[in-house]
C-alpha cells in the first residue's frame, strides 16, 4: 500500500504540470492539533498565486472523490521557497554547487549548524564545503538540509 504522499503526488502531478510548475513535495504532517496535506511546487521564476490555485482546486476535488486520507486534514498549495528543503536525491542533484544550511540532531563540534556549498550527496551523506574544509555529515546525523538564502 502507498504512503499517503506518495499517493497524493501522483494524483497532483497532472495538475502541477498542468499549471506549468513543477512538483518538488508533498507533505503530510500534524501541527497544533491539524493535519496538513502540502503540495509544494516549484517553476521558473517562482511561483505565483495563480498557479497554486490552478493546482488547489481542481486537486482539491480529486481528492474530495478518492477521499485517501482518513479524517480531516487541510490542503495547503504553495511555493517550494527559496530556502526549501532538500530531501531527495534529485534535489541535491540540481544543488549541487549551491550554498546549503545542515542542521544536525545533536552537536557537532559544539554546533549543530552548519553552512557551506554543496559538494556531494551519497546516499543520504552530505558533503559541504564550509570555508575551505570539507565536512561530510552521515544521513543519521542530519536532521534537515535546506539551501541558504543570503538578505
Amino acid at each position: 500500500m502507498k504512503k499517503v504522499t506518495e499517493l497524493c503526488a501522483e494524483m497532483a502531478l497532472p495538475f502541477v504540470e498542468a499549471a506549468g510548475c513543477t512538483l518538488w513535495d508533498v507533505e503530510y504532517v500534524r501541527e497544533a492539533g491539524t493535519w496538513y496535506l502540502r503540495v509544494l511546487i516549484d517553476a521558473p521564476g517562482g511561483v505565483n498565486i495563480n498557479q497554486c490555485e490552478a493546482v488547489s482546486r481542481p486537486l482539491s476535488d480529486a481528492l474530495d472523490e478518492v477521499d485517501p486520507i482518513e479524517g480531516s486534514y487541510v490542503l495547503e498549495v504553495g511555493s517550494a521557497g527559496a530556502d526549501r528543503p532538500l530531501r531527495k536525491p534529485e534535489h541535491f542533484a540540481a544543488f549541487l554547487g549551491a550554498e546549503v544550511d545542515v542542521k544536525l540532531y545533536r552537536p557537532r563540534d559544539g554546533r549543530k549548524e552548519y553552512s557551506g556549498v554543496l559538494r556531494e550527496y551519497n546516499g543520504g551523506d552530505v558533503t559541504i564545503d564550509d570555508h575551505g574544509t570539507d565536512l561530510t555529515f552521515e544521513k543519521k546525523e542530519i536532521a534537515l538540509v535546506r539551501l541558504h538564502v543570503t538578505f
